[in-house]
């Protein structure tokens, strides 16, 4: 078996090391060979004080499934109680043997970043199914942006997530947003660009260039007020911030969006909501429909 030692990233601890496991194997049998001279008690011993996390998730389970590409924290002992997210809210939409769907909430990542490694929604979720299943685990299928609440889908299995993945744009038949705008759109449309990035992570729509990333946003106003329009979006290609450049490219910048739009005192957040999913089963060729219920505020703000 093989595997590759990595330094531990800026925002671990100095004493923290992290390994990637090259191929599938069981955790045990991964760090009875990176941890050279520890013997299978000294391991279970680290698991059982929750040193050993896997994709910053906390692991105990010594038979636990490894697969190429998983990363392996060995952290050093700590007095201090290991953070546990039981008690967060976890809205789950929909669960079975193959997925987990939620309504992921405004303000909670969906992975792991230089910034948070704790409170995720992935965190969440795999602490949730190892409530039932201490060897249970989830893959990443997407993501949403920190501040965009909705469905957000993970995967029970690597094979399922890795089909879906594989031919995400061509299988999902629909990805609904709600955003609030800025001002009055009076009809729909459809907005076409190339993306780009800044250095500081900052999109914009360019020129077409080897970097760049095609973006289709199509949207249909619902209602409108004298300050905001409701507007249903559906995205044709899923890029970063994607409706947000969008919408400011129009003029009409999502209401409470910092990064790309304006100050707004009446929005206690980004006003976009993932209402809805569909997409095309890759195994049972079947279609699937998630649907999130829609947040209080987004009623209150367009009455």
């Amino acid at each position: 078996m093989k595997m590759k030692h990595r330094k531990p990233r800026n925002n671990a601890r100095e004493a923290t090391k992290l390994y990637i496991a090259k191929e599938k194997t069981t955790l045990m049998e991964f760090l009875l060979l990176a941890l050279e001279g520890k013997s299978r008690n000294n391991i279970k011993s680290l698991l059982t004080r929750k040193q050993i996390l896997v994709n910053d998730v906390p692991i105990s389970q010594f038979d636990f499934e490894l697969y190429a590409k998983d990363e392996v924290k060995v952290t050093p002992f700590t007095n201090k109680r290991i953070v546990v997210l039981k008690g967060e809210k976890l809205s789950i939409i929909h669960e079975d043997d193959e997925l987990v769907v939620i309504n992921k909430t405004s303000g909670l990542i969906s992975v792991a970043s230089d910034k948070e490694s704790v409170k995720t929604a992935f965190r969440l979720v795999n602490e949730h199914v190892q409530h039932n299943d201490p060897n249970g685990r989830v893959f990443v299928v997407h993501r949403l942006d920190e501040d965009t609440s909705g469905v957000l889908i993970f995967s029970k299995s690597l094979a399922l997530k890795n089909a879906l993945q594989k031919d995400w744009n061509e299988i999902v038949t629909k990805r609904g947003y709600y955003a609030i705008v800025e001002g009055q759109i009076e009809e729909d449309g459809t907005v076409k660009s190339f993306l780009n990035k800044t250095k500081t992570n900052m999109m914009f729509s360019g020129y077409k260039s080897k970097d760049s990333q095609y973006a289709e946003t199509e949207y249909k106003v619902v209602k409108s007020n004298a300050n905001y329009t409701l507007v249903d979006v559906n995205i044709k290609t899923g890029r970063k911030n994607q409706i947000r450049v969008h919408m400011n490219d129009l003029g009409h910048p999502v209401v409470g969006d910092k990064k790309y739009g304006i100050k707004n005192l009446e929005a206690s957040r980004l006003m976009l909501h993932a209402y809805e999913i569909n997409f095309i089963h890759p195994f049972t060729k079947k279609l699937v429909k998630f649907k999130a219920k829609t947040p209080n505020s987004f009623e209150a703000l367009i009455k």
